[in-house]
């Protein structure tokens, strides 16, 4: 959940000398004249850079104009990208193995920490956590820009529930943001290149099977109201293969599927 060494050593040198540009260009801060001397910087002071910057996005261009450091194009291009930056405030959600969740609003973010796992700032257990910091592209990935501001706030179930509500929806439907600018439309092309598996000829063999399945006659009283619980299942099924789209139509199938679990439940407790 974190860059490799050396592309965190990288982030923060193109960083440091886009900050230090604008810092030069605005003279905020007096007598700092290299990268080394604006990484030795407080955070305070490097905050005072930085919203110049995302508040005149400018900045970027002009920089990248002059180069004053004369670093190559890729790694101009990495800070043209930085263009698509999202400032804003976040929740940290959860971790996962590839990337730490932030959500702000309605759009969920897959974030990976720099030198150090944004986990080891704020543990699991405190989780959620509500920060402001700025989203940054960086190659095919999300980082944070190097500055997260904590805000001492703890949270009860409402709040934690539309949370995981929110990023299970969007886990659900592919939603989780992973590339910003020029990555975001390529992956998200990507996506919709996806050829998704035909089960057709599957469902098909089992609406067959299905027909085929009759209580009655002297059977057990389970297998009535069991049968008629499969074939709800696979009408629900056919259902999300046929129109996934088609919500209403969903949910018409599975409430199908949830009367014919009470009947199987209801036969259970008879037997009792």
């Amino acid at each position: 959940m974190r860059l490799t060494d050396a592309d965190a050593d990288l982030f923060f040198d193109l960083t440091w000398s886009l900050h230090c540009f604008v810092n030069h260009e605005l003279r905020l801060i007096p007598d700092v004249h290299t990268r080394e001397d604006y990484a030795a910087l407080s955070a305070e002071d490097k905050s005072k850079v930085r919203s110049k910057i995302y508040s005149q996005p400018e900045f970027i261009d002009r920089y990248i104009l002059a180069n004053p450091d004369e670093i190559s194009n890729e790694h101009l291009a990495i800070v043209k990208q930085w263009q698509h930056f999202v400032e804003g405030e976040f929740y940290i959600e959860r971790f996962l193995k590839h990337h730490t969740i932030f959500i702000s609003e309605d759009k969920v973010y897959g974030v990976l920490g720099l030198h150090q796992e944004i986990e080891q700032f704020y543990p699991k257990s405190h989780l959620p956590a509500y920060v402001k910091t700025v989203l940054l592209p960086f190659r095919r990935i999300i980082v944070y820009d190097g500055l997260m501001q904590g805000y001492n706030l703890f949270f009860g179930g409402g709040i934690k529930s539309s949370l995981k509500a929110a990023y299970m929806q969007a886990k659900q439907n592919g939603k989780i943001i992973t590339a910003l600018g020029e990555q975001q439309a390529k992956q998200n092309a990507a996506k919709t290149k996806i050829e998704q598996k035909d089960w057709s000829q599957e469902i098909e063999q089992l609406i067959s099977i299905a027909k085929k399945l009759k209580g009655g006659n002297g059977q057990p009283m389970i297998n009535s109201s069991a049968f008629s619980l499969v074939k709800a299942s696979i009408d629900l099924a056919s259902k999300a293969l046929v129109d996934p789209s088609d919500f209403n139509g969903l949910l018409k199938d599975l409430k199908k599927v949830e009367r014919a679990a009470r009947k199987v439940e209801d036969t259970l407790y008879r037997m009792n």
